[in-house]
C-alpha cells in the first residue's frame, strides 16, 4: 500500500549552493537520495512530496559544508503481506512471471498461478493451463495476494505473490468464475 512517511533528517550543504534559495537545494538533495530507493523502514521510495529546513545550519570542523535538520514527507509503497493488490503482467518466464506491482515488480511463480498445470509457451511467450486452456501474457491485468516480502536497504527487494486463491489471478478468469457461480446460484434457486 502507499504511505506517506514523515522523516526527520540531518541535511549537509554544500558550499557550491550558498546564496541560492534553501528550500529548492534541500528539496532536490532529498530527491537524489531518496527517490527510488529501497529500505526496510521506508520501503519503495518513490517520491519526495515537500521538506521543511531549519534555516539556521551548523558547520563542522575541516568541512566547507553546513548542516541543517529537516523534516520531509515522503511517498512510499510498502507491501504488506496478504495485501490484495491489482497489478500488471510485464515479463514472463519459465518459472512464471513478473507483474508490475505499484512502482515495483513481483514474481509470480508458475506454481502459484492457478491449481491447473501451467506450460511455458517460449514460441508464443505467454503461460498456459492445461486443463483449462486458460493463458497469461504480457499486459494481462491480474489481481494477485503479497505472500512474501523482502527488503533490504540498498538493495532492490522481492515480492512474492499467489493468485491461487478464489476471486485471485487474471481478472477474466475472475469474471468467469463470477458468471459460473451466478449460473450456479440461479440454476439451484
Amino acid at each position: 500500500m502507499f504511505v506517506i512517511v514523515e522523516v526527520e533528517e540531518v541535511v549537509g550543504i554544500s558550499p557550491k549552493d550558498f546564496g541560492k534559495d534553501l528550500g529548492p537545494v534541500v528539496l532536490s538533495n532529498l530527491k537524489r537520495q531518496y527517490e527510488g530507493s529501497v529500505d526496510e523502514e521506508l520501503g519503495y521510495v518513490s517520491l519526495v512530496l515537500e521538506a521543511r529546513v531549519d534555516p539556521v545550519g551548523k558547520l563542522m570542523p575541516r568541512d566547507g559544508s553546513t548542516y541543517h535538520r529537516c523534516t520531509f514527507r515522503l511517498l512510499s509503497y510498502f507491501p504488506e503481506p496478504q495485501e490484495v493488490v491489482p497489478g500488471e503482467v510485464v515479463e514472463i518466464t519459465d518459472f512464471g512471471c513478473f507483474v508490475r506491482v505499484g512502482p515495483v515488480d513481483g514474481l509470480l511463480h508458475i506454481s502459484q498461478i492457478t491449481d491447473d498445470f501451467i506450460s511455458y509457451d517460449e514460441k508464443n511467450n505467454m503461460l498456459v493451463g492445461r486443463k483449462t486452456g486458460r493463458k497469461l501474457t504480457v499486459g494481462d491485468d491480474v489481481r494477485a495476494r503479497v505472500v512474501a516480502v523482502s527488503l533490504s536497504a540498498g538493495g532492490a527487494g522481492k515480492i512474492g505473490l499467489t493468485t491461487r486463491q478464489p476471486y485471485l489471478g487474471k481478472l477474466e478468469w475472475i469474471e468467469e468464475e463470477k458468471a459460473k457461480a451466478v449460473q450456479a446460484s440461479v440454476g439451484s434457486g
